[in-house]
């Protein structure tokens, strides 16, 4: 997997890249200290597998910087790391394509589950956006637009595994993933449709139109 670390602190990138390769030994990682680098880095590369970026960057405002990486790099996720725990910051970014939110202020285990969510190819979001996403008051059109991002499609296979009554291992053969991710991803299940338990999940989610 190839990842790209876009920060313009080199002692939290240089952290950062320590923590994804004892995550993921195999992973090539590279850096930029501001949006300008990453967008020469993305000129003259093969698109990474994954970008991480800050939104503090001063060089450019990042609602343009978010787009200007995404029309280069229109294959890559598209994960923000950031010290910003603006909601409408959160949802705007949301609505420019990225694959992932995790604050910086997050604790170490918080970090860990999130990073090894992302780079096992799922999705993570702060809590309160996805309760926000479905306390009501939505349009048609916002309400397909909800639906969509409460659960990512790697939830939405558990959730249907879950609504099958299969266990944890049998997800996990099926998925071809280990039972930890699993257990992370059904986590983040009960968090996004508010429930505490698999069958409350189930019962929530066909509620909300979800299965």
């Amino acid at each position: 997997m190839k990842i790209l670390i876009a920060d313009d602190h080199a002692l939290f990138r240089d952290g950062l890249s320590m923590h994804i390769e004892k995550l993921m030994p195999q992973a090539s990682i590279a850096q930029a200290g501001n949006f300008s680098q990453a967008l020469k880095f993305l000129d003259g590369q093969q698109s990474p597998d994954l970008i991480i970026v800050d939104l503090d960057m001063a060089d450019i405002q990042w609602e343009e910087g978010l787009k200007a990486i995404r029309q280069k790099s229109p294959k890559s996720r598209l994960v923000v790391i950031s010290a910003s725990e603006d909601r409408r910051s959160i949802k705007k970014a949301l609505e420019l394509g990225i694959s992932g939110y995790i604050s910086k202020r997050s604790d170490t285990k918080i970090l860990t589950s999130a990073l090894r969510l992302i780079l096992e190819g799922g999705t993570y979001l702060p809590p309160e956006i996805l309760e926000d996403s479905h306390s009501g008051g939505y349009s048609d059109s916002q309400e397909e637009y909800r639906k969509s991002k409460i659960l990512t499609p790697r939830q939405t296979e558990v959730l249907g595994y879950v609504a099958q009554g299969l266990s944890n291992k049998q997800i996990a053969y099926n998925m071809g993933v280990s039972e930890a991710t699993v257990k992370l991803h059904i986590n983040a299940l009960l968090r996004s449709v508010g429930a505490t338990n698999r069958t409350q999940a189930v019962i929530l989610s066909q509620k909300m139109g979800l299965i």
